[in-house]
């Protein structure tokens, strides 16, 4: 979903226009290639990549539905990190009560587990996007300051009946016993839980890539973004378009909240708020309402983030900032930017 331009269909499009729009493409092997010049060792690097990517695939998890509800709906989400914080309690309450199949030596118990947690997550958090949507957002529409006032309220509710419900203290969240540990690939060691969070995030990737891009429902919402006054006019209730839209983006936070607990092992009630801020750096760097922009930008904070960690630990804090900077001096609606008709 990029922003280019609709042409004649007799008219092409010049070498220099195709070069500028795939550029971004090669962003993503070019910093990892950067990486391996820079720490110099293969087992390392290959390390610090499955780990970056990993840690990518997560962020974009939580950032492909803020992206689609600012392109879609126009609205500041400060409480996104709400349902991040809600889907990751939620999943270390459904583990705990799957205890014995999380300590099975079996694989398929395990992951059948991790599912079941992350299924009653999104579940939970869609209802609650449901009820936050139409409670605190849809009286705002329109109003990007009051947008931000309101959601940022919300937040800090969730945030104390998360205290109220399980305890102010830091949680401690173990993963199952197969997805502990690491593969030694060669002289490498690959942590088993990356490697299947970069599945998660791969397979995400692909079914909203088909859904957005194959299905009906998929084209009203790019139809949506990019002039939903004309999806009305043509009989389609935007309202419920929207309503769906927040819902699955609120699912897709809880999703990512299960993942984020089980990979940092350690859950608060502010592990949501903290981790927007990553969120909204990938969304902006990837451009409004663009998925692809998303995943693209996700992994390049991701692989950046762990380079820099490794490389330069006083400087990992602004390394993104710095990436985002970057990235908008170039192009400064995004990589690709989702443009509203007018």
């Amino acid at each position: 979903m990029s922003g280019t331009a609709i042409r004649p269909k007799f008219e092409r499009p010049s070498l220099s226009e195709i070069a500028r729009e795939r550029a971004p493409l090669a962003l993503v092997p070019v910093l990892a290639l950067a990486g391996f010049v820079s720490i110099g060792s293969f087992p390392t690097w290959v390390t610090l990549t499955v780990a970056g990517l990993a840690m990518g695939m997560m962020i974009f998890i939580m950032a492909s539905g803020l992206t689609l509800v600012f392109g879609l709906m126009d609205v500041i989400n400060f409480g996104h990190g709400a349902f991040v914080t809600v889907g990751a309690f939620v999943g270390f309450t459904v583990l705990g009560l799957l205890a014995g199949w999380t300590s099975d030596p079996s694989v398929l118990i395990n992951l059948a587990a991790v599912f079941l947690a992350i299924l009653a997550a999104m579940g939970i958090t869609g209802l609650l996007g449901y009820a936050f949507e139409r409670v605190i957002v849809m009286p705002v529409y329109g109003s990007h300051l009051k947008q931000i006032l309101v959601t940022m309220g919300g937040l800090i509710v969730a945030q104390q009946l998360i205290h109220v419900i399980w305890g102010p203290d830091a949680i401690h969240i173990s993963r199952p016993e197969t997805l502990q540990g690491s593969y030694i690939v060669g002289t490498a060691l690959v942590e088993k839980y990356r490697l299947l969070a970069v599945v998660i995030g791969l397979v995400l990737f692909a079914a909203m890539t088909y859904i957005l891009n194959r299905t009906k429902i998929g084209l009203l919402v790019r139809a949506g973004v990019e002039n939903g006054e004309m999806v009305e006019a043509l009989g389609y209730r935007i309202g419920r378009l929207f309503l769906g839209v927040f819902m699955a983006g609120s699912a897709l936070a809880g999703l990512g909240g299960v993942m984020w607990g089980l990979y940092q092992q350690t859950i608060t009630a502010h592990m949501g708020s903290e981790i927007m801020v990553l969120v909204f750096i990938v969304v902006i760097i990837g451009g409004l309402g663009s998925v692809g922009g998303c995943f693209i930008g996700a992994m390049l904070v991701g692989l950046l983030s762990n380079y820099a960690a490794f490389l330069f630990p006083k400087l990992a804090l602004v390394s993104t900032i710095a990436l985002m900077m970057i990235v908008l001096m170039w192009r400064p609606q995004g990589l690709y930017p989702v443009v509203k008709a007018k």
